[in-house]
């Protein structure tokens, strides 16, 4: 969510942030409704000391043993247009503006409108293929009788998958070592929160009113989380923090649930895209002055992960137009997938770590306590992995001719041994 006060005094630096992600310019139509409301205040205001005048002249007339009638209608209609105001939508018509407009973007964002246009920053490892024809992880778990897509559809229909045995393992084993490794010498306290969030709470974090199509919702106002940076954000919703708590450095793992419904027709196959999967997310609140130098941290935890577990990948920094609605500056982090593209690999996003500035805080009213009044608070997020892909990943690099999979020694101690062979190993 915007300051209004900032788009007053800066309404052409506003609409050139827009335009940096392809957005019409909206000052103007932000700031119509803005003088309106004012305008109203205003008039309420006026009215308001009219009334405290009037209510004083008549409590004197009848004290005199004066008519005070014409005092006490005028009262009384003052009356009735302040109710008339107080019922005006005019606040929230204003609040609803501004809730559709994205954050505005570091300075450092790359300018561009799509995926090609993202900034390489680095790449780990190295991207090979196998010396015999790649397989996808699909064919891998379906081979080894440890995967099965079609279950997942009988029980829950299309974008659903049965793990069993050694898969089924492998998804506790990731999400484990990973809490770990974040906990234990990343300094992130492990929460287990709500996967069900009121409407507030998505708002708090952007999801709500923007991608409500790609959510799923209750018949009480609740929401399946999509992630769970949405109530581990939310915690602190509504608290003033002291400097010294800070930074709050938080993970969980949780499923997620996603409709997808903007993807339609895009990774149909296995399981690159769900409707519900599992991750290990991390979320930080930080002092505004801190929050730039925590992306790269958070960032760099998350390749952390992925350099144990030896799993070659790059980073991108995203450009303006292929940067998510609450950030303001975003780094993906891609790994390296040899089974896709037909078995000639290619990269898929496994991490996003984004810095959102105090966008979501000036939502959740999520303050610091500062000596010469509350400032917001900075959030950042990311995926510290994605457990799914991770799965995927750790199968198309891990496979080996006879179809069974050699694992890490990072996940040795987490899995009983280091290869996996199917249903009867």
């Amino acid at each position: 969510m915007h300051d209004i006060r900032f788009i007053r005094e800066n309404a052409d630096a506003f609409d050139a942030a827009l335009a940096r992600r392809g957005i019409a310019p909206a000052a103007a139509k932000i700031l119509a409704l803005d003088k309106e409301w004012r305008a109203l205040q205003a008039e309420m205001q006026e009215d308001q000391h009219r009334r405290n005048v009037l209510s004083k002249e008549v409590g004197k007339i009848k004290s005199e043993g004066g008519d005070a009638s014409a005092q006490m209608a005028e009262v009384a209609e003052l009356k009735t247009r302040l109710e008339t105001h107080n019922n005006s939508d005019l606040a929230a018509r204003l609040d609803a503006e501004l809730m559709n407009y994205p954050n505005m973007l570091d300075a450092h964002v790359p300018d561009g409108e799509e995926e090609a246009d993202n900034a390489l920053l680095r790449e780990v490892g190295e991207a090979r293929l196998p010396d015999f024809p790649a397989k996808d992880h699909v064919a891998l778990g379906e081979g080894l009788g440890l995967m099965d897509f079609g279950l997942g559809a009988k029980l829950a229909g299309a974008r659903f998958v049965v793990l069993r045995g050694d898969l089924a393992k492998l998804e506790r084993a990731i999400a484990t070592f990973m809490l770990d490794t974040h906990t234990q010498e990343f300094g992130y306290v492990e929460h287990l929160p709500p996967f069900l969030v009121r409407g507030a709470a998505m708002a708090g974090t952007g999801q709500l009113p923007k991608f409500a199509e790609d959510l799923f919702q209750t018949t009480d106002d609740r929401w399946l989380i999509p992630t769970a940076e949405v109530p581990l954000t939310n915690l602190v919703a509504g608290e003033i923090l002291d400097a010294a708590e800070l930074p709050m450095r938080l993970t969980a793992y949780t499923p997620c649930f996603r409709a997808e419904a903007g993807a339609a027709g895009r990774d149909t196959r296995g399981m690159i895209r769900q409707h519900q999967f599992s991750k290990v997310e991390l979320v930080s609140i930080s002092h505004p002055d801190q929050s730039a130098d925590e992306l790269e941290r958070m960032t760099n935890c998350a390749e952390t992960i992925l350099q144990r577990l030896e799993l070659p990948y790059r980073v991108m920094h995203l450009c303006a137009g292929d940067t998510g609605f609450s950030a303001r500056s975003t780094y993906d982090i891609e790994v390296w997938l040899p089974g896709q593209n037909d078995g000639k690999g290619m990269y898929r996003e496994i991490s996003s770590c984004s810095n959102c500035g105090d966008f979501q805080a000036r939502r959740m009213r999520a303050r610091l306590k500062t000596a010469d009044g509350n400032a917001l608070v900075h959030t950042l997020n990311g995926s510290g992995l994605a457990v799914g892909r991770t799965m995927i990943a750790l199968m198309e690099n891990g496979q080996q001719a006879d179809g069974s999979i050699v694992l890490p020694k990072a996940l040795h101690p987490y899995m009983g041994g280091g290869r996996i062979e199917g249903m009867a190993s």
